[in-house]
């Protein structure tokens, strides 16, 4: 009785699963079909002058990144508590507004996250080699997220939780992205290695600014601190690769020479001792963001570093 009890279930099983296998077939590019048509044209980017690498020649984040966490590990309960962290900080309105501008991923609005704290305002007109090598080496970078965002197609804090973010306005293209790992984190931290090899004397505050254009997709909602963590592993990998590009290397010495110049520095240093640097009026906090008569603790000031009590 048993053994006819399992067989019919056995068939029947059987037969449904052509069914299940074809709606699984038919649903998907539903969901990531935008994925496969960008996946598709960044295989090809060694044709494009747009790239100084292209996916094969960046390290496969599949072969060596973590997955995401699962949803019953002790990893993801540290993501939902950092989101209702980065939920708090939305009731500092000067901190969401800062997330808010950071949620624009254009050359643009990098260059103007990172003025302050690299030291001159960048622009395709008043720094054409430094933004020259900040779109390419960019979008360079931005490839390394391709494969891992299509193959887990992880769910977004908002989407998960069914909670507003900062940016409702893209919340609609971000449920068609893949959450892990984050492109944001990976754009922020790459624009900040970029910047410091550029201008190694402001590191401090450069990296800080990455830090914190990561942060800002948590405070957004939009994304989990692990999407986060590894958008910065995967920048800090794509980074390295990029000085196997040698129109990478020519260009960055181009960017290098442009800083120099603009801030009246030796053409022989990349460096120079920070008496000799133009004088900078503006304050700005270790974050990067200007400093406000209110704020206390460590700021930069005529680029240099004071306490305010």
């Amino acid at each position: 009785m048993s053994y006819q009890l399992d067989s019919k279930m056995r068939n029947k099983t059987l037969w449904i699963l052509p069914f299940l296998l074809f709606a699984l077939v038919w649903a998907s590019p539903m969901k990531s079909g935008a994925q496969n048509v960008v996946l598709a044209d960044a295989r090809h980017a060694d044709i494009d002058s747009d790239f100084y690498l292209d996916v094969s020649q960046l390290s496969d984040l599949l072969k060596w990144l973590p997955a995401p966490p699962d949803t019953i590990s002790e990893a993801f309960a540290h993501d939902l508590m950092r989101y209702f962290w980065g939920k708090t900080q939305r009731l500092d309105s000067e901190r969401a507004q800062i997330a808010v501008g950071d949620a624009d991923f254009s050359i643009e609005g990098v260059g103007e996250a990172f003025s302050v704290p690299f030291g001159l305002p960048i622009s395709k007109e008043g720094t054409p080699e430094i933004y020259n090598l900040l779109e390419r080496g960019l979008n360079t970078i931005d490839l390394i997220c391709i494969l891992p965002k299509e193959f887990y197609m992880r769910k977004r804090p908002f989407e998960r939780l069914h909670e507003p973010t900062l940016v409702p306005e893209d919340e609609s293209l971000l449920a068609l992205n893949g959450s892990y790992p984050s492109g944001h984190a990976i754009r922020g931290w790459g624009a900040a290695l970029l910047m410091v090899e550029i201008n190694p004397e402001a590191a401090d505050t450069l990296l800080a600014r990455g830090l914190m254009y990561g942060d800002s997709r948590l405070i957004a909602g939009v994304h989990w601190q692990s999407d986060v963590d590894a958008g910065r592993l995967a920048a800090s990998a794509a980074y390295a690769l990029l000085h196997t590009s040698e129109a990478f290397r020519i260009q960055m010495a181009k960017a290098q020479a442009e800083f120099r110049r603009l801030k009246g520095l030796p053409d022989d240093h990349a460096t120079a001792p920070l008496a000799n640097m133009e004088r900078d009026d503006r304050e700005y906090t270790l974050s990067g963001t200007p400093a406000t008569p209110q704020t206390r603790g460590v700021v930069i000031s005529d680029n240099q570093k004071k306490v305010r009590r």
